[in-house]
């Protein structure tokens, strides 16, 4: 299950329309995948309730993927600087 909901995350995108709904729910699925990946466990496994920063990693990653949708142009980041503070600060070096 996500830990950012559709409604949060078309309030950080600004949009108020529903005719990116599912394009906006696939990046949540997305973009919470990938920062599990990147920690090396699951958020909601090793968290009872959801750490608000990990929330917010979410949300920029869904920000930056809708607003970049193809690798050109000038914001060629592969992700937003303050998702891989998150992951320094909370990634599992212990690998089994």
């Amino acid at each position: 299950m996500a830990i950012v909901d559709l409604v949060a995350a078309k309030a950080h995108l600004r949009i108020t329309f529903s005719d990116d709904d599912n394009l906006i729910e696939g990046k949540i699925e997305a973009a919470q995948a990938h920062l599990e990946s990147l920690l090396g466990y699951e958020i909601e496994t090793e968290f009872p309730t959801v750490p608000d920063d990990f929330k917010q990693a979410v949300l920029a990653l869904v920000g930056h993927w809708y607003e970049n949708r193809e690798a050109t142009g000038e914001n060629l980041f592969e992700a937003p600087f303050s998702v891989w503070d998150v992951v320094r600060e909370r990634r599992s070096y212990a690998w089994e």
